[in-house]
């Protein structure tokens, strides 16, 4: 056994130790850090060949391994733009530069761009629902773009659909044919009326008057007619000069069920789109009076307000008038092996060689998690576990460089033995 070999193999232990001690360290200060998955240093032995009648010592190598896929405690936060995944996955982020990476670090908020960024100062990537549901690039991290809220202030938001909802009075009289509401001359008569607000192109608010009249028995027939309230007569009501938007013929069978097919009808709002109602949920019954529910969607012009991110990753604009919109649609990644990802600075990861290819997905698709708002993963170091592997390399650190120590010592007895 050579004294050299014994003094290069107390050098490659303490290497190895410096090396452990080094990950335990970086796992001890980021104890406190948003999605950091913590970091081992595994140990395997060196032999030297040599023949039978003497030891040749090798040494220790070492291999740093990340424990990527061990989840974190998800906590709640008190922002809103805050994410966390239950589950498999990782959100897709891009830097300053376009170069998009994977992280599990969810701790996101708006910048004054409107850009949701994460405090390693990467930005949240989605796919932008304007102009419908997005197609997913299945096998890659490009066709994102960033998760902005700036581009949707003040936005308004047409009225393109609606629901009737309700029950009809079976006992009702009927009205002549003279007198329906789709005849919109002075003494036009109805069964019921209800308004209801609807919005332009420009998100002005136009209010329609929708009336229901009973027109014949056996079968029973109603009719339903739309008015631009705006052209009623002086005081309100017949005749609108503008005539009916729309006029619809609701027929029903012996037990009350609504037998016109389809169930809707097409409403052209004045300098808007033209909406389509759906009244498949009305009823006729002999309730004494005739109990209707109008809901249609659009918005006037507002700020965002608040936002909210749903388990699905669809990410809804809370506007300071209530309205609710859906714009971007956030996706998930994923590898084969997530611990064999490569880790860069900000906990992101990239894909290598033994990772395996991406694999791109909205949330609580296949084997996808979810997506919590308003909570933050946080780190799966235990810091306990690291100081008593703190306080092992130490003591391994010590015993090696006594080796070292040992091996100089010999090569001294050996350097004087000539004196």
């Amino acid at each position: 056994m050579s004294i050299f070999g014994i003094m290069r193999t107390g050098v490659s232990g303490m290497a190895a130790q410096g090396n452990k001690l080094g990950a335990v360290a970086d796992n001890i200060a980021n104890v406190n850090t948003v999605g950091y998955k913590r970091a081992s240093t595994e140990f395997s032995s060196l032999i030297s060949e040599g023949n039978h009648s003497e030891y040749n010592s090798g040494g220790v190598d070492t291999q740093i391994r990340y424990a990527i896929s061990d989840e974190g405690l998800i906590m709640g936060s008190s922002f809103s733009t805050s994410l966390a995944i239950r589950g498999n996955g990782f959100f897709v982020v891009s830097d300053a530069g376009g170069t998009n990476f994977m992280t599990r670090a969810g701790n996101f908020v708006l910048d004054g761009n409107k850009d949701m960024v994460n405090a390693a100062g990467f930005y949240l990537m989605g796919y932008p629902l304007k102009n419908g549901d997005p197609s997913v690039v299945a096998n890659s991290l490009d066709g994102m773009e960033r998760v902005n809220m700036g581009k949707i202030s003040y936005q308004a938001n047409p009225t393109v659909s609606g629901t009737i909802k309700g029950v009809l009075d079976s006992n009702s009289a009927i009205v002549p044919a003279a007198t329906l509401p789709s005849a919109n001359v002075a003494g036009s008569t109805y069964s019921s009326k209800s308004s209801i607000v609807t919005y332009d192109n420009l998100g002005n608010k136009k209010m329609l008057d929708v009336y229901m009249a009973k027109t014949a028995t056996a079968p029973d027939t109603w009719q339903a007619v739309v008015f631009d309230q705006s052209t009623a007569a002086a005081g309100g009501g017949f005749p609108y000069t503008g005539g009916p938007l729309a006029t619809q013929v609701l027929a029903f069978n012996g037990v009350g069920e609504l037998t016109t097919a389809p169930a809707t009808f097409n409403v052209n709002i004045p300098g808007g789109a033209t909406a389509t109602i759906d009244f498949s949920e009305v009823s006729q019954v002999a309730t004494g009076e005739t109990a209707l529910e109008l809901a249609v969607d659009g918005n006037a012009p507002s700020a965002v307000e608040d936002m909210e991110i749903a388990g699905d990753g669809t990410v809804y604009a809370i506007f300071e008038n209530g309205a609710r919109l859906a714009t971007y649609r956030i996706p998930l990644a994923n590898v084969p092996s997530p611990d064999q990802l490569t880790p860069g600075a900000g906990n992101v990861y990239s894909v290598s060689q033994l990772s395996g290819d991406v694999i791109v997905g909205f949330p609580e698709t296949g084997s996808l998690g979810s997506i919590k708002g308003g909570a933050l993963e946080q780190s799966n170091v235990d810091l306990a576990t690291e100081l008593t592997a703190m306080i092992e390399s130490q003591r391994s650190y010590t015993a090696n460089s006594k080796t070292f120590q040992t091996g100089s010592e010999l090569l001294d007895v050996l350097v004087n033995l000539k004196r």
